[in-house]
């Protein structure tokens, strides 16, 4: 049997993986040099022994439920924050001041229900752990006083890949599921789920429905909603599960609302999704435009000429040089197609000629496996969470948030979001942007930020940026996120972007499936 890797508690990732001290040190000088920004001393991260854990206040449950409960320090530290910058310096410092009292690691249903029925006894707030991966405090134990405990409850080990249907092309899948696991069960059937988000080796399909998460690829099925056939959750009212159906126009959907639910409306034990042969055939090139809206320009017309690349990220001209597609004097379009059963040659011809149109050059086509610009861009996607982290103990900020907005408006919001997080920062600091997802009516804008960390202050730092950009994001029209879900950090501009009336029936549908509040609480709603 295969050992297990043991994950990283304080920042992103699998231990063996996170970038060594000495390997950061070495790399210190380009990466300062790369993002113009000074790099500070190397500084460790406070062993599980230095910790401050707040004092357990409530017992485990006794019997065989017991027996899947732990209060051990590590497990209370592993569950306590997920993986955002904010939650990352709290955890490498060592502090945990809402750490959950009892961490329940469920082996199957039964168990979702046992834990919720004791919950409810012990007054415990509950909240559903996956992959641990939100970036947005979406499962940290930050719960309102009136509870006397918070209970962890993970369902990682619901993982199982249940059912294929090979005929409808779908499969049932336990929620717990991480990113590999689901494509290696698949993979033996000879399929995929094609969903790859950048938190894709840890990350789980429970947690993709809960928070509305968006793949990698730019176009066609790209939300997990293009993706759910139908859902299975546990309440603490009873069970609810949604039919197996293509589409039905029979009143509001069930599944649609446990979509980017995340978690107050229930535990999401599995779900039927939509799945595909592994793509045979795919074509893909870069394209450098002189400045990111020529550029914004070119996809917009790419993708309202009815392609449909797989692939289409505008990157500008900071963000092309810090991740290796570009020199820093052009924005560059990484665009592709891939297809199940035909050649796509044809569709990236089209798409190259309509980039020519708005001013683009296409590159020469990448020889050999590195796969050149694009093959550069797509290792940094893959690494920048272990780079966050590596930066953020030589004294760099680097964070990142996401929107989206209508295209008429995109210049004018590009210019009010970038000035507005770069005021907040101050001198020296980078911001960049790139294009993760494009829709024929506009593009989702993705934001990397980066500058000398106030060392001791990172936190207020942190939320001085935070609020500018959320500030900016909401005055300009466009949404709190994309894909990144609200969570708690999202909360103040989320309570301003829906309409009352829809909080309202937010309300009134958890009360029905969650009476005494436990799922989740202050997330979403109070």
């Amino acid at each position: 049997m295969t050992a297990r890797r043991a994950r990283n508690r304080w920042g992103w990732g699998f231990e063996d993986a996170v970038i060594p001290a000495a390997e950061a040190l070495a790399g210190a000088p380009h990466a300062s040099a790369l993002l113009g920004v000074p790099a500070g001393e190397l500084e460790e991260p406070a062993g599980l022994e230095q910790a401050v854990l707040p004092a357990v206040r409530i017992a485990p449950p006794g019997g065989a439920l017991g027996a899947i409960c732990s209060q051990e320090p590590a497990a209370r530290a592993m569950h306590a924050y997920g993986k955002s910058y904010l939650d990352t310096i709290r955890a490498f410092r060592g502090s945990y001041e809402h750490a959950p009292d009892v961490v329940a690691c469920a082996r199957d249903e039964h168990d979702v229900e046992a834990v919720l029925e004791w919950a409810a006894g012990a007054n415990a707030a509950v909240i559903p752990y996956g992959g641990g991966t939100s970036v947005v405090g979406g499962v940290e134990a930050r719960v309102p006083e009136r509870f006397d405990g918070v209970v962890s409850l993970d369902v990682g080990a619901l993982d199982a890949l249940h059912e294929v249907d090979e005929v409808s092309r779908a499969a049932r899948i336990g929620a717990g599921a991480s990113g590999p696991r689901l494509e290696e069960q698949l993979g033996a059937h000879g399929l995929t789920m094609r969903f790859y988000p950048q938190s894709f080796e840890l990350s789980t399909l429970g947690g993709w429905i809960a928070t509305r998460a968006g793949g990698h690829f730019a176009t066609g099925p790209t939300h997990i909603d293009d993706l759910v056939e139908s859902i299975r959750a546990i309440t603490p009212s009873g069970a609810w599960e949604s039919r197996r159906l293509p589409g039905s126009g029979a009143g509001p959907s069930p599944d649609r609302m446990l979509i980017g639910s995340e978690g107050i409306l229930g535990v999401i034990t599995e779900a039927w999704m939509r799945v595909q042969p592994r793509p045979q055939h795919r074509a893909g090139r870069t394209v450098r435009f002189p400045g990111i809206m020529p550029g914004a320009e070119a996809v917009r017309a790419i993708v309202q000429s009815g392609l449909r690349p797989a692939n289409c990220r505008l990157l500008d001209e900071l963000e092309a040089f810090q991740t290796g597609a570009g020199d820093g004097t052009h924005a560059v379009v990484v665009i592709g197609f891939e297809s199940v059963d035909h050649p796509v040659e044809h569709e990236l011809t089209l798409a190259l000629q309509i980039a020519r149109e708005h001013g683009g050059t296409p590159d020469e086509p990448a020889q050999g496996a590195g796969g050149g610009s694009a093959g550069a861009w797509r290792e940094a996607f893959l690494r920048m969470p272990y780079l966050r982290d590596m930066l953020m103990r030589l004294g760099i900020l680097s964070d990142t948030f996401e929107t989206a907005i209508t295209w008429e408006r995109f210049p004018a919001f590009h210019a009010s979001v970038m000035g507005a997080v770069r005021a907040a920062l101050g001198e020296p600091c980078r911001v960049t942007c790139r294009f993760t997802h494009v829709y024929p009516d506009g593009p989702a804008p993705y934001i990397t930020v980066i500058a000398p960390a106030r060392r001791g202050d990172e936190i207020a730092q942190w939320q001085e940026m935070k609020a500018a950009a959320g500030e900016a994001i909401i005055a300009g029209g466009g949404t709190i996120t994309h894909h990144h879900a609200v969570g708690r950090d999202h909360r103040p501009w989320y309570d301003r972007q829906r309409p009352d009336v829809f909080a309202a029936a937010l309300t009134g549908a958890k009360a029905a499936v969650d009476p005494a509040g436990l799922l989740n609480p202050g997330v979403l709603l109070d």
